[in-house]
């Protein structure tokens, strides 16, 4: 039983993780020999200079890219060793992902937008569960509004909603305030973490504000592709 229910603690664990890709230059080494343990309900800030490899490293954590070296062991499971609808699954299943970009579908409204992971899975519930998440970011009033007639701050605001409203496990969040202004980023990197706290999420965060990285309990930095502190 103990060490069952260490192996569910432990929902995230690489080993000698890599990533390369040929260019006319020859190979290049995106990350080297990332090994990493990941519990549940952590909240992890990864931190490092442009180019050092925190948004590779999270694409390939979240199944969204595939390593070049290593395994990656996911709740449990094998997710190296799974096809891309495999991986899809997983997805679908554990995790939520709120962007830089917000990465809204410009043809939906508000509500639209937060109601589409929960249609996909085939969810009844979908258009109550949204609006319910959109009243808890403050957005009650711009449901049926498009993402073209919403400030930067509400389209992120729209965007948490939709990371959350299917309880992911896992949350990983790509610079979420690198496109708002410092008085907004702040409101909503506070609403992120009550939502996280609210959820018990694990949080994988990739910023380059050392502020916001002492938020999370662990701080993972990454020098030219290799992990220099975790």
């Amino acid at each position: 039983m103990q060490i069952q229910a260490e192996l569910l603690k432990r929902i995230i664990v690489t080993e000698s993780l890599g990533k390369s890709v040929i260019t006319s230059e020859g190979t290049l080494h995106i990350l080297s020999s990332i090994d990493l343990i990941i519990n549940g309900g952590e909240s992890i800030a990864i931190v490092g200079e442009s180019g050092s490899g925190k948004s590779t490293l999270i694409s390939l954590l979240a199944g969204l890219d595939t390593p070049s070296t290593g395994s990656i062991i996911l709740n449990g499971q094998v997710l190296t060793g799974m096809d891309e609808d495999g991986r899809a699954a997983m997805r679908n299943e554990l995790i939520g992902f709120v962007f830089q970009s917000f990465q809204l579908l410009q043809g939906l409204t508000a509500l639209e937008n937060v109601m589409l992971p929960l249609e996909l899975s085939g969810d009844k519930n979908a258009k109550f569960s949204a609006t319910v998440l959109l009243d808890r970011v403050g957005l009650s009033h711009r449901l049926s509004h498009t993402p073209k007639q919403l400030s930067g701050g509400e389209q992120q605001r729209v965007a948490l909603a939709r990371a959350f409203v299917t309880r992911p496990a896992i949350l990983f969040a790509d610079e979420p305030t690198g496109n708002l202004d410092s008085k907004t980023g702040e409101y909503i990197i506070d609403l992120l973490f009550e939502l996280n706290h609210e959820n018990n999420t694990t949080l994988i965060l990739v910023t380059h504000d050392p502020a916001l990285a002492t938020r999370c309990r662990r701080t993972i930095k990454l020098d030219s592709g290799k992990i220099v502190s975790n």
